[in-house]
């Protein structure tokens, strides 16, 4: 368990984290288990906890191998409970509520703090990858208020449906468009071609431009060594 993890280094983790997380979104959806689901979103929520939220802290008690045990048992629970209890709808915009913030901040520390390094590159790639999983909760949440918004999907409960939303979403955040699931309804319509143009400007502009200024900084720090080496030759 990363106990000291800093602004230096935390987006590498969220990188492997989410990569290895929407990995295990695929597999729970081949194996369609309802626990496996909750138990992901909640890893989910652990990830951004400890490497977006908990990034500044010197400790954080889940941090800890036993307190990521502890909150992870009380997320899921917590999960299992309004699912119980009918509140698919508070859950979803919990959920869609603790992504928003946490692509924010994620936001603030790439575009906003210090220079441009390998770490803030990555971090732009998780930034990226939020995205994608933030318009699927957004796609869950119309779901549940107009079931016939998406052509494609069958009828089931939203954990059925994670796995499918989130290969939607990316599917339609990098412009592939398979043709496989299509909005009907005009909101569902607005969503989705809203994050097309989203991934296509993110790509373009805000990734392209840091890899740039990462680049340009770089260079400026090799000639500037250069410079003064040559003056300290005799």
């Amino acid at each position: 368990m990363p106990a000291y993890l800093t602004e230096r280094d935390n987006f590498l983790y969220l990188t492997v984290a989410l990569t290895l997380l929407l990995f295990g979104t695929a597999l729970v959806g081949q194996f369609s288990s309802v626990l496996g689901h909750t138990l992901l979103q909640a890893t989910i929520v652990m990830a951004l906890l400890i490497s977006v939220w908990g990034a500044r802290a010197n400790r954080v008690w889940y941090r800890t191998w036993l307190g990521f045990q502890v909150a992870l048992a009380l997320l899921t629970l917590a999960g299992q409970f309004l699912q119980l209890k009918g509140l698919d709808v508070l859950h979803l915009l919990v959920m869609l509520a603790f992504f928003s913030l946490s692509t924010w901040r994620a936001i603030r520390q790439v575009l906003f703090t210090g220079q441009i390094d390998t770490n803030k590159i990555l971090g732009a790639i998780c930034i990226y990858l939020l995205l994608g999983l933030a318009w699927s909760i957004l796609y869950l949440l119309l779901l549940e208020i107009t079931p016939d918004a998406l052509k494609g999907l069958p009828p089931a409960h939203w954990y059925a449906n994670f796995d499918t939303l989130v290969y939607f979403s990316f599917v339609t955040l990098t412009t592939l468009g398979f043709g496989d699931i299509t909005p009907v309804t005009p909101i569902a319509r607005f969503l989705v071609y809203m994050e097309a143009i989203a991934g296509q400007f993110y790509l373009a502009i805000l990734v392209a431009s840091l890899v740039g200024i990462h680049v340009s900084d770089y260079m400026s720090r090799h000639h500037k060594e250069l410079y003064d080496s040559s003056k300290r030759e005799p």
